[in-house]
């Protein structure tokens, strides 16, 4: 339980994207209904955050092993500094790591997620990036995309990404950017940027971008949150800075959603993609999209009902 407690009085069909709670004001659902987005400070403790901190060092040196967790290297720099921080972009999957995964538990976060997703609520998929400097041989800068690319789940207004940086992130270490009110467009078609030899597996953005809607560089302190909906328009830009920006992701759902088949759409050959991998990583003969989500979904308050 939480405070954000369904309330009993609805405000007559004004807001589609929030659900009637005792936590948000009105200003607040407001914003969020108009942007898509919506940032709170200082909402996770720098204790908290030093304890994330410290488990991704123990998976960077290979202390811990968590099963299904997905480690992304940049492999031109393993020669150099082997198993550290300084090669390892992001620390997937997490959901099976008890220490990172209390991320998607706290109190103070999950109060806000019940406020879009309603109170039986599922971790779909779980991320600490850890963006390393950007070089001449590699680019971590995440297109600009929708991560309901990647959801085979719906409906989307029951999904929020919770998003805190781990240290203060700007435009100098590549914040996230974001393109507000885009996520009253639907999903547009993803693949990956025409860059030589320089994209992230994984990282599709947008096919055709729109360069007139403006964008705005998300500034954090260390602790402070961006809620965000799945269609909302976003990524990442360059690391300019020698060091390292971390931060730690939950997309939240709704475990009333239900499964989609993406097949004949434009996430089919995400679908792909996804499959192929995870048949090579485990040596399976047969997975499908949906076993891959049931895999990584993990519940975290209430009853699990669909997902």
């Amino acid at each position: 339980p939480t405070s954000a407690q369904l309330s009993a009085v609805p405000h007559s069909g004004r807001f589609c994207y929030t659900l009637d709670n005792d936590l948000l004001t009105t200003e607040q659902r407001q914003f969020y209904e108009d942007n898509g987005y919506l940032l709170i400070k200082k909402l996770v403790s720098d204790e908290e955050i030093e304890r994330f901190r410290k488990e991704f060092m123990r998976i960077c040196k290979g202390e811990v092993k968590p099963p299904g967790v997905m480690i992304m290297k940049d492999e031109s720099l393993k020669s150099q500094f082997g198993q550290s921080e300084k090669v390892v972009n992001k620390v997937q999957d997490f959901q099976e790591d008890e220490e990172l995964f209390r991320y998607c538990t706290l109190p103070e976060v999950l109060k806000y997620v019940e406020c879009f997703t309603g109170p039986n609520i599922m971790a779909m998929h779980t991320m600490l990036i850890n963006k390393l400097p950007d070089s001449d041989k590699q680019t971590f800068l995440h297109p600009m995309h929708q991560d309901l690319h990647y959801f085979p789940f719906r409906p989307a207004s029951r999904i929020v990404c919770a998003w805190t940086a781990m240290e203060r992130a700007h435009q100098d270490n590549g914040c996230l950017v974001v393109q507000p009110g885009t996520h009253k467009t639907t999903l547009k078609p993803h693949g990956y940027p025409k860059w030589e030899g320089k994209t992230n597996k994984l990282f599709h953005g947008l096919l055709d971008e729109d360069e007139k809607i403006p964008k705005v560089h998300l500034v954090m302190e260390r602790g402070d949150t961006v809620f965000f909906h799945p269609l909302l328009i976003h990524g990442s830009g360059i690391n300019r800075t020698p060091g390292f920006r971390k931060s730690i992701s939950c997309h939240f759902a709704s475990s009333e959603c239900h499964y989609i088949d993406v097949k004949n759409t434009t996430q089919e050959h995400l679908e792909k993609e996804l499959e192929e991998m995870v048949r090579k990583k485990y040596n399976a003969t047969s997975v499908e999209l949906k076993d891959i989500w049931n895999f990584r979904a993990r519940l975290v308050q209430g009853e699990r009902i669909n997902l």
